[in-house]
């Protein structure tokens, strides 16, 4: 079983194969020659005509051969090593470039889950695969022909005998492969599902405890993991009952071999030392064919990998735009803007809607409405929807990602800073920005008295911020939105989950951008939204109202029934 993409793609490795497959056969002549000559000091023991000079050349030639047979493995160690990290080198870059290609829309292709399992374990699989499984497919190939070679000579019979059965391994693994093949698609398909739900829970664990639904969750998961293992002791099954028919083939042979020898011994057409170099190199028919059969195996969970792979690289690439942005007013217009992330369901429905330039545009609805799906597709990290959504009177789909992030920028609910200095996170907004500017940045976010009494700018910042609260990060995030100089800024949720103070210090920020620029905020919270120009109400993806909020309050209509609701919820809990 080759799987012929797979080592085109790892090509570079497959000369490490080659030399290791040659250093495998170096060290089987090494062994043939030791057998040799072990079979030479019997026939001098039976012969009377062991000497001194007979005896040191043959302690000599014995470790020699040893040595040789010990640094031909070891090199062929080396060698595999050297095939598999290659080859796992490769993958990554392919995953990693692919996953570039496709920008932040991946999501709409492949699961998150997906790419970290098959980019970590699956890719682990494949180096086994290089580093083991392809060398030892040649090598069984090439050992058992020298073996026949040497055996023929002095015992044609036996040497057939022994050769005929040696493909009897690989139909037991031929056989086998049909099975395995799809217990190992159901096994990468089972995991990638289990995957996909644990992080899927684990990113949306805050709202599983508000709604109390993390033990229906933990049960639907018990479920998963319950069906996976069920997979993977059907796949030990088969590899456990598929290793036996190997052995009784391999050990079946090695002593149809021996019965065979001493045929030809009582036969008086072997000697005894010719016999006992036959019986000793009988196994080696076999033991690389078996050793082969081990790797099998893994080698099929490593082609499953990589078929895993393949789709992801197959995945289609969206089209990327290419125009520049010249001048950005901020003015956003949407027109009967459709989406949906599987055909079958639409997200978002006929959404029409203009926002001018320097105005506060709040957007709000239940959860599921369409609100973050609607700052998705303005940033241009979703594609595939129907309508128009220009920025400056270009269509979002064709301006160049780099444009886009420059004029437009996203403040998400949970902002991502990177292990290092503040400093450098900051930078990232604008690589030039003066230290003045810097501050200036941080005291607009609220931000900048933490900032000195924690260090300063080269404050250390841990991964993921661990050393930060939610409501610091999130206002370090928003000081390096501000530091991009973009024409509109959209704030996703950026309130959510952080300490009232944190809060208190956003809302205080947007009223002072509005005007300056164009700010979209989107919250669940309508407190947040009460000084928009004006605020859009989505349901169940459609905009069903439109206006400030003393006129939607007064229009008795979903806006205000929940303004009502979220006011008296918060009386209640003050």
């Amino acid at each position: 079983m080759v799987n012929g993409r797979l080592v085109k793609m790892g090509r570079a490795s497959m000369r490490y194969v080659a030399a290791q497959v040659v250093l495998q056969w170096v060290a089987l002549a090494a062994h043939i020659a030791l057998v040799a000559g072990v079979a030479l000091v019997v026939d001098a023991l039976l012969t009377g005509c062991v000497t001194m000079g007979f005896a040191l050349p043959s302690v000599v030639g014995a470790l020699s051969c040893l040595a040789v047979r010990f640094a031909a493995t070891r090199a062929a160690a080396h060698m595999s090593f050297l095939a598999s990290h290659g080859v796992k080198d490769t993958l990554r870059r392919a995953l990693f470039a692919k996953m570039l290609r496709l920008g932040p829309a991946y999501a709409q292709h492949v699961a998150t889950s997906e790419v970290v399992q098959v980019a970590g374990e699956g890719v682990e699989q494949i180096e086994t695969y290089f580093g083991l499984y392809l060398p030892q497919l040649f090598y069984a190939l090439l050992a058992p022909l020298t073996l026949f070679a040497c055996i023929a000579p002095f015992s044609l019979p036996v040497a057939v005998g022994l050769i005929v059965c040696v493909p009897l391994i690989p139909v037991a693994i031929a056989a086998v492969q049909t099975v395995a093949k799809r217990l190992l698609a159901s096994y990468w398909t089972q995991y990638a599902e289990l995957g996909d739900s644990f992080l899927e829970n684990l990113q949306g664990l805050t709202t599983l405890k508000v709604f109390e639904a993390d033990a229906y969750k933990a049960d639907q998961m018990d479920e998963e993991a319950e069906t996976f293992r069920r997979v993977t002791m059907r796949v030990l099954t088969m590899q456990l009952n598929s290793i036996i028919i190997m052995d009784l083939v391999a050990y079946g042979g090695a002593a149809l071999g021996i019965f065979l020898t001493v045929t030809e011994l009582a036969a008086g057409h072997l000697t005894l030392p010719q016999a006992f170099a036959i019986v000793v190199l009988s196994s080696e028919f076999f033991i690389p064919m078996r050793t082969l059969g081990s790797y099998f195996h893994t080698a099929m969970n490593g082609s499953a990998a990589a078929d895993r792979i393949f789709k992801i690289l197959d995945a289609p690439e969206p089209r990327v735009g290419t125009r520049a942005l010249a001048d950005v007013d901020g003015r956003i217009a949407v027109r009967d803007l459709s989406f949906a992330y599987v055909p079958e369901r639409e997200v978002l429905h006929g959404v029409t809607l203009s926002v001018e330039p320097g105005a506060l545009v709040g957007i709000t609805g239940a959860s599921g409405s369409g609100k973050s799906t609607l700052a998705a597709l303005l940033a241009g990290r979703l594609g595939g929807y129907t309508g128009s959504i220009t920025l400056g009177g270009v269509e979002v789909r064709d301006i160049a990602p780099e444009e886009l992030a420059r004029h437009l920028v996203v403040v998400p609910t949970r902002g991502y800073l990177f292990a290092g200095t503040l400093r450098e996170n900051l930078l990232l907004g604008d690589p030039h920005a003066s230290e003045r500017r810097l501050w200036d940045v941080l005291a607009a976010a609220r931000i900048d008295g933490f900032v000195r009494e924690a260090g300063g700018l080269d404050m250390p910042i841990a991964e993921g911020a661990q050393n930060l609260s939610g409501g610091q990060r999130q206002r370090l995030c928003i000081a390096r939105a501000l530091l991009t100089r973009a024409e509109i800024l959209v704030f996703d949720e950026a309130s959510s989950n952080i300490d009232a103070a944190s809060e208190a210090a956003i809302a205080v920020l947007i009223r002072e951008l509005a005007g300056e620029r164009t700010v979209i905020v989107v919250s669940h919270r309508l407190a947040n939204l009460t000084d928009a120009d004006t605020i859009c109400v989505f349901e169940r993806g459609r905009l069903i109202e439109e206006g400030p909020h003393d006129k939607l309050v007064g229009a008795g209509g979903a806006y205000a029934a929940l303004w009502r609701a979220q006011h008296d919820l918060e009386r209640s809990l003050a």
